[in-house]
């Protein structure tokens, strides 16, 4: 088995279907608030925001999309929480999965550090357990085994492969590829594949790493050019300008429409079968992450979502579930 922090040997690339085509998945860290500009604690964090879930659901509804929660332990443990995304789960109009956020996540056998609050950094058995109560606690309160995976901070492991194997779970989504995180003691995702790809020779874990691509005329020289360039973000900011290189996730939180519908072109044309977009739910209410600040940049998400989904479904990319991944992909 491949440790998920490690790129996957060569001939691990999963195969989908004929008839699956190009689709796209909407994944929602569906977490706590706290403030990002301070360091990581146990308490005094929020959940305010999550009545706004409701209204996210039906905006996904009606675009015939079903979004994929991952869910932390302050929602899993939140009774309203339940109340609004339990009838969509149910239904079939959304899907739940899992995202640990250790510092708020028993047992609290550590330290909130920033090298800790890396799941994956944590000794095997503290990983295992905090995994496991949040897993566990997910089924419990909302009556359906998840089946899909994301570290918070994408902070997988040596060890969390063969932790979600052991627990069930089918398919990892913590790969952000072409993001560095070891600076901060995360880990390094450069070098990983886009494609979905086996994690272990058994083909019984699958990964699907979030959507980044570089675009622009040195964008086949992304891979080295953007980390040698990175200590030097006004020369990274000309060079997107000048629609030389540009690195766009797809996610509305500090991506445009027009970066983002450049992203999807060059996820298209490189063969992708899977786009799979992010957000953070706490921007879904204003104040609470630096991407939406006021009701005007909340309307600007929604809007942002209404024109990528239109944009998908003129280039022909439909919306895709969990459950349909997993039965498209050819073992």
């Amino acid at each position: 088995m491949t440790a998920i922090p490690v790129p996957p040997p060569r001939g691990r690339e999963a195969r989908l279907s004929a008839e699956f085509g190009c689709s796209f998945l909407v994944t929602v860290d569906t977490e706590e608030e706290f403030d990002w500009g301070k360091p990581l604690v146990r308490e005094g964090y929020g959940v305010e925001h999550i009545p706004r879930l409701a209204k996210f659901q039906e905006f996904c509804e009606g675009q015939g999309v079903v979004p994929v929660y991952l869910v932390d332990w302050p929602v899993a443990t939140s009774t309203l929480a339940v109340d609004i995304l339990g009838p969509a789960l149910e239904a079939g109009r959304a899907e739940i999965g899992v995202q640990l956020h250790p510092w708020v996540n028993p047992p609290f056998d550590e330290e909130v550090t920033p090298h800790n609050s890396f799941a994956g950094n944590l000794p095997r058995e503290l990983e295992s357990a905090k995994f496991r109560n949040l897993r566990d606690m997910i089924e419990d309160r909302f009556g359906i085994a998840p089946l899909i995976y994301r570290a918070g901070r994408y902070g997988v492991g040596p060890d969390t492969a063969a932790l979600l194997r052991q627990t069930g779970i089918a398919i990892d989504t913590s790969v952000r590829a072409k993001f560095d995180y070891s600076a901060s003691g995360g880990p390094d995702f450069r070098r990983h594949p886009l494609v979905p790809y086996w994690i272990d020779d058994e083909r019984s874990l699958l990964e699907l790493p979030l959507t980044t691509v570089f675009w622009g005329m040195l964008r086949r020289q992304g891979d080295w050019l953007y980390p040698a360039l990175r200590a030097v973000p006004r020369l990274l900011g000309g060079l997107a300008r000048l629609g030389l290189l540009e690195r766009i996730p797809l996610t509305p939180e500090g991506v445009t429409v027009e970066e983002a519908i450049r992203g999807i072109d060059i996820a298209i044309d490189d063969g992708l079968p899977v786009l799979v977009f992010s957000f953070h739910s706490p921007s879904l209410r204003p104040g609470h992450t630096p991407y939406v600040r006021d009701e005007a940049d909340l309307d600007a998400l929604y809007d942002w979502w209404r024109r990528v989904f239109a944009y998908l479904a003129m280039r022909g990319v439909k919306p895709v579930t969990v459950a349909e991944v997993m039965k498209a992909v050819e073992r």
